[in-house]
This record gives C-alpha cells, structure tokens and sequence, in this order.
C-alpha cells in the first residue's frame, strides 16, 4: 500500500479514482499532466505523484514515461457483487477469478456474541480463521470465521486454504439450511487496513452472517469486511399484492454465466455446486 500523505494526496487520489469509476475519464485516456493536475487541486506535484502511485498500485492507471498517464482498458480488481436475498445459493457470485490466502488459524474459546449466535455450550471452543480473498490479486474482503471445534477438526488448516468453508461443511456431511445475514459499514483498523491495501480509517463495508443446519444449530459465523470499491450488496425486489395491500418483495437473480475470458476465449459456464476458492 502506498503510503498517501493525509489529507492532501488522499483527496486528489479520491478525486481521480472516482472520475475514473463514473467514465469521466474514460479507459485508454490521459490522464492531465501533474503540473495541471497539481495546479487544479492546490497542491504540490510531490502530491499528485503520490496519489498517481496509488492509483498505479491499484491498477487503475499506467504510466508511460515521455508519454503521459493512461487510464487502463479494465481495471485490475473488477467490483463484485453479492446477493444479500439468497445467501447460500448464490455464494458461487464470488467468481473464478477469486483467490483466498490463509492469514491464521486456530482453536479459541469464542466471546460471548459468538457463544450465543452459534448457540455453544458455555465452554465450547471454535476453529477461528483469518482469511483475505482477492481479485485479479487485489484484495477486497477480511474474513474472520468461527466454527465449533467438533466440526473444525473434520478438516486441515491446508484444507481451508485450498477449498471454500461451506464446501468443507457439506463435506463433513452437515446441512447449511438457512443463515441471518446483518450488512452494515465501518472503519478499517490497524489489524485490517494492511492486508486490505488501506489506510487506517478507511470507510469498509461490513456483513455478519450465521449459518444454521435443519437443526437450528449454527455452523458458522462469519465477520466480513469488504473494500466499498471492489465490492458491494445487491438485492432485487418485486412489487406484489393488490391495491394497498401492493408492497416489494425480494426475488432471486437467475444464476448467471462466466463472462468470457480476457483472452477472449469463451470461459466455461459456471455449475450450481461449489466451485474451489469460490465462496467464503
């Protein structure tokens, strides 16, 4: 992570990342020079450089010298989406261009808020991981998950690098029913600003998610923390009823496709079961 020099390069950063998202500057055009650039914004060129290098870090831009600074053709960490209406079904929207690295890895006697939302016996420990999922090997989520231990130690710390939970769950022959999922914002913190390429403080967006088996027990809970930029909730709605009675519903997302390869070769439709490294 670049370290940008608060709060001047980080405003002319947002400024030009955020010109970059809307189109304003569009892909495989220049960039205004640093002196103009320097210039519009009151700041010094030392300034821009190091906004400039953060956008470059990110993928954003390319800098070629004698010629100028261009905004690239795709950006190197494309946005994901996730759908909050049906949260297992559509864990596989993590795509197959996802990776996870395995931050930690243990057994912890969980806090009390865990305790409860997993319904554990007072002195029941969990298997906590740490893990960072990136795209196009940026990073865009923090996870943090608990499972009860009895059902951690039916697989490895090199199974959980390698192979999504949920798929380590069923697996070991448990059933995810259902989940309650709570989606909110927050702060980056020093333990999770870095893996995430940010600077303390950055705004994040937040998700809490607890899934059940047919039993009404919990088998996972799940802290996640998403970059804004690279991630984001959809949900769609369906006006239903008669008269006043007429309100919105959730509906689901018909399961989609692969886009096709940036190779442009046609990349293989994705399948309804798991998929490795697709899902938290």
């Amino acid at each position: 992570m670049t370290n940008l020099e608060p709060p001047k390069a980080r405003r002319v950063y947002l400024l030009l990342r955020d010109r970059i998202a809307s189109g304003e500057y569009r892909a495989r055009s220049s960039l205004p020079s640093e002196p103009a650039l320097a210039e519009q914004n009151g700041v010094s060129r030392v300034t821009v450089r190091r906004a400039l290098d953060q956008l470059a870090s990110e993928g954003l831009i390319e800098r070629r010298p004698g010629a100028g600074t261009f905004v690239k053709g795709g950006q190197a960490s494309l946005p994901m989406t996730g759908d909050i209406s049906n949260v297992l079904a559509h864990l596989v929207e993590m795509g197959q261009t996802t990776e996870v690295k395995l931050l930690s890895f243990g057994y912890i006697v969980p806090p009390p808020a865990i305790v409860e939302a997993l319904r554990l016996d007072p002195d029941e420990r969990t298997q906590r991981s740490v893990r960072l999922r990136l795209i196009d090997g940026q990073p865009f989520s923090y996870l943090v998950t608990n499972v009860p231990e009895r059902i951690g130690l039916s697989y490895s710390e090199a199974d959980l690098a390698s192979t999504p939970l949920l798929e380590l769950l069923e697996r070991s022959g448990l059933v995810a029913e259902r989940a309650s999922q709570t989606v909110g914002a927050t702060l980056a913190g020093p333990d999770t600003a870095e893996p995430l390429g940010l600077e303390v403080g950055a705004a994040l967006l937040s998700m809490t998610r607890v899934v059940y088996d047919p039993s009404g027990k919990g088998i996972e809970h799940l802290q996640a923390l998403y970059r804004p930029d690279r991630y984001s909730f959809q949900l769609d709605l369906q006006r239903t009823g008669a008269g006043d009675a007429r309100s919105w519903k959730p509906v689901d997302r018909p399961r989609k496709v692969a886009a096709p390869a940036r190779s442009g070769r046609r990349a293989p439709a994705r399948r309804p079961a798991m998929e490795k490294g697709s899902a938290e």
